[in-house]
């Protein structure tokens, strides 16, 4: 079973750097897709980044690209979300995903954390 545990959330400024942590556990990950999605108050759940834990490929949305770095550290399983020059509209809880690479939809949630960019 599949264990997701995000941390590094927290309230920090517009134009501050913050960088988030998922530990993977329960599996080995090699063919599995892990990705980062954030919901803001009275919003839905919108994709951010995911990376092919395999290889390490990465795809952003447009709202993050450029600022935004997913990467992974395969010995110790865990992903992270690098996040450069952040704005108020990047407030949103931060979730962690996994998919296996024939899924094409993430089936496998962290709890989240908070991150909230003051003006």
């Amino acid at each position: 079973q599949v264990q997701l545990v995000e941390s590094g959330g927290g309230l920090v400024q517009a134009g501050d750097s913050l960088r988030l942590s998922c530990a993977a556990s329960g599996r080995t990950f090699s063919n599995y897709v892990m990705g980062w999605f954030r919901q803001a108050p009275g919003k839905e759940r919108e994709f951010v980044a995911r990376i092919k834990w395999s290889g390490g490929s990465t795809y952003y949305a447009d709202s993050v690209k450029g600022r935004f770095a997913i990467s992974r550290d395969n010995a110790k399983r865990i992903v992270y979300l690098q996040m450069n020059s952040l704005t108020p509209g990047d407030t949103a809880v931060y979730y962690c995903a996994a998919r296996p690479l024939a899924r094409t939809d993430f089936d496998s949630w962290g709890q989240g954390t908070q991150v909230t960019v003051s003006s």
